[in-house]
């Protein structure tokens, strides 16, 4: 059953006690109370100002529990706090595992700072859980995928669309590194594991990943540097910089250039200008 009151006072006090140093925001000068705005906290949460507001105002439909994720992320609730949000809108609270999309607070505030820097946060199966701006504008929006291709590995060997980000030359070094993470998960995770969905599910589609997988290749997981083909801008090359959260089984990549280097330049126009 919901509690309106309840969620609607729960939502208030959490946008409050937010700042917009802790989102990544600038204080203006006009700036007289604290906390954030509603209008603020919806574009965090990708939702109507409109939408957002009638929760806190007790009116309009039940949020959905897909809509109640999205607030959690926006609001930077923890783990329990999310549990408290679900319980308050009347849903069951999502089952908690090791590796649940919810990304942690913490990794959100990171994200939060690097405004000007392309930044991505993933999960152990490789699925995009969140981009800033400029990581959309370096490699494009992950967001549009659904079901297993959701799973970089997935598009890598299904989609011919994946590849497009990378040079040709390099797209075999790629399918190597793509492979060895999905093994590590499966590894990690075990049969009866996502990991092993996808497993299963490259195998029958896909002879290039048949052959990579049977190499059993374990030590090709991560590119510290890479090249990106970049569709208006050309090759940029960049370095891969990695934060991992354990407990949740996600990663945060950071994508830098050398200072003074072409690339380090056309990365100061991605994140100026959206391309």
């Amino acid at each position: 059953m919901t509690d309106r009151a309840q969620l609607a006072d729960f939502l208030r006090t959490r946008r409050e006690a937010l700042q917009p140093e802790d989102v990544g925001l600038q204080r203006g000068p006009r700036r007289r109370t604290g906390g954030l705005r509603r209008e603020e906290i919806a574009a965090l949460c990708g939702m109507s100002a409109d939408y957002y507001a009638r929760i806190e105002q007790q009116r309009g439909p039940v949020p959905s529990e897909q809509m109640l994720a999205a607030v959690a992320r926006g609001l930077r609730l923890t783990l329990d706090e999310r549990d408290h949000l679900f319980r308050l809108a009347g849903h069951a609270t999502p089952r908690r595992t090791v590796h649940t999309d919810h990304v942690t607070p913490g990794l959100m505030r990171i994200l939060d700072r690097l405004a000007d820097t392309p930044a991505m946060v993933f999960n152990g199966l490789g699925e995009t859980l969140l981009q800033n701006r400029p990581a959309i504008a370096l490699l494009g929006d992950d967001s549009r995928w659904t079901g297993r291709a959701r799973a970089t590995v997935y598009r890598w060997f299904t989609e011919p669309e994946a590849r497009r980000y990378y040079p040709a030359e390099d797209h075999a070094l790629h399918g190597r590194v793509f492979t060895a993470q999905l093994r590590a998960a499966f590894t990690r995770d075990g049969r009866a594991s996502r990991a092993a969905e996808f497993v299963d599910a490259l195998l029958a589609v896909s002879d290039e990943f048949r052959e990579i997988w049977a190499v059993h290749d374990v030590t090709a997981t991560h590119l510290d540097a890479k090249r990106i083909a970049h569709p208006e801008l050309g090759i940029i090359e960049v370095h891969c910089q990695t934060l991992v959260d354990p407990g949740q089984s996600q990663t945060l990549l950071v994508f830098t250039a050398v200072p003074g280097s072409p690339s380090y330049e056309k990365l100061a126009l991605l994140s100026a200008v959206g391309l």
